[in-house]
């Protein structure tokens, strides 16, 4: 018995085959390019500062302090954990995890001197290692000869003064919102149809912290703010049909304010409070004075503090820690000779002064 295949059916058959073979051409590994990568990832935005409306109001009280000779009491920061209990439909917390990270954070740009009590794990080994003799300051030219172990001194470990807890107490996903749709079209079926939606979403998210006296236990400060948050979705389409044509186009835009962001900002907001408070500050009125300039101060900047380790503040300071190009695209300047390349720490530098 022969079968017969009509012409039609074949050539839908051949047409088949062909896009199979492309396809499989497509799904070929793509060769190796000149960085290593199979493919290049998109995206080359830089670092940047990650302030918020209250960072340069930090940075200002900070330099308020220092230009007056207050000085700040050791603080450290304890847990300020979630505890709204909420999950992602992904699985994961819906609410940041680092909130105390984001507290120490906000003590540097107000210049606060900070101890460390978040994790200590890596100073609790040295301290092991060092109570058992395994630990030195020198440097180990002679592994069969080591030089001098690292002491323990009476006193040798900063006390706190005050320390910071709390958690993130609230997470209302909508409190208010609002939206419009709204379809029209000609009645007949090849007409012209349009669609329109708009919706506004409002939530927020509550904190509370502590400020603790380490020695008595006392709560002397205690703070809770709430911020909310708006998103936006906009989306509008098209549909119509021409000389047996389909055309379907639509496009939109939405935006979330950011969740964590709007908690670091109550973080940094009750930072305020509390540093105000231990610097002895009038409030708003010491940064708003126009013959007071506060705001720019070599340590303290929107990315935090630092203590200087050399005497390079001119170049090497807060404000220029938060410059986007800093630091970019270095293996693309061919302008730096091999000497700026090799500088770096050496034992002819003294050291640093930390």
């Amino acid at each position: 018995m022969t079968m017969q295949i009509r012409k039609p059916a074949l050539f839908g058959l051949i047409s088949a085959a062909a896009m199979a073979v492309a396809l499989t051409g497509c799904m070929t590994t793509p060769s190796v390019n000149a960085e290593g990568n199979y493919k290049t990832p998109i995206g080359k935005a830089p670092v940047t500062a990650n302030p918020t409306a209250y960072s340069d109001a930090l940075v200002c009280l900070g330099g308020y302090a220092r230009s007056h000779r207050l000085a700040s009491p050791r603080l450290a920061v304890g847990r300020i954990s979630d505890y709204t209990g909420r999950a992602s439909l992904d699985g994961g917390r819906e609410i940041t995890q680092g909130a105390s990270l984001m507290a120490m954070t906000a003590l540097a740009k107000a210049g606060a001197r900070q101890v460390e009590r978040f994790d200590t794990s890596v100073g609790e080994l040295e301290l092991k290692y060092a109570n058992n003799k395994l630990i030195t300051d020198a440097p180990v030219s002679n592994p069969t000869h080591p030089a001098d172990y690292r002491k323990i001194m009476a006193g040798q470990v900063a006390g706190s003064d005050f320390f910071i807890v709390g958690g993130i107490t609230e997470l209302n996903n909508n409190i208010r919102s609002s939206g419009v749709d709204a379809y029209a079209g000609e009645t007949k079926t090849t007409g012209v149809k349009g669609l329109f939606y708009g919706r506004t979403l409002v939530m927020n998210v509550a904190l509370d912290l502590r400020l603790v006296d380490t020695r008595t236990l006392e709560v002397v400060d205690v703070i809770s703010y709430q911020k909310q948050i708006v998103g936006k979705e906009v989306k509008a389409g098209v549909f119509d049909v021409l000389n047996g044509n389909i055309f379907d186009i639509s496009g939109g835009q939405g935006a979330l304010e950011p969740m964590q962001l709007a908690v670091r900002a109550m973080i940094e907001r009750a930072t305020l409070e509390f540093m105000a408070n231990l610097y002895g500050a009038s409030g708003p009125d010491v940064c708003l004075d126009p013959q007071n300039d506060f705001l720019y101060n070599d340590t303290l900047g929107a990315t935090g503090g630092l203590t200087p380790a050399y005497d390079n503040l001119e170049t090497n300071n807060a404000g220029t820690r938060a410059e986007p190009s800093r630091w970019q695209n270095i293996a693309g300047d061919k302008r730096r000779g091999p000497a700026e390349h090799d500088a770096g720490y050496s034992a002819s530098d003294g050291g640093s002064r930390y």
